[in-house]
């Protein structure tokens, strides 16, 4: 009867392993990143037109609608 033989994982193989485990927890982070950033953006944008909020923020009508259209990447 035959033997099955299972050889441990070559180096290589782990080392692609976690290569493409940090690539996908990168890419991961920086959408995350890029949503809250959208989301600021909008936000920034709803009160654009609220003068007592960006005096708060320290900023003009104007600067607040530069910010809010800039991508969000």
């Amino acid at each position: 009867m035959p033997t099955l033989i299972l050889w441990p994982a070559r180096p290589a193989t782990r080392f692609n392993q976690l290569i493409w485990g940090t690539v996908l927890a990168a890419r991961w982070r920086a959408l995350c990143r890029q949503w809250v950033r959208r989301g600021q953006r909008e936000a920034l944008r709803a009160i654009a037109d609220e003068p007592h909020l960006l005096r708060d923020l320290g900023l003009t009508r104007q600067q607040a609608l530069d910010e809010a259209d800039k991508p969000f990447w």
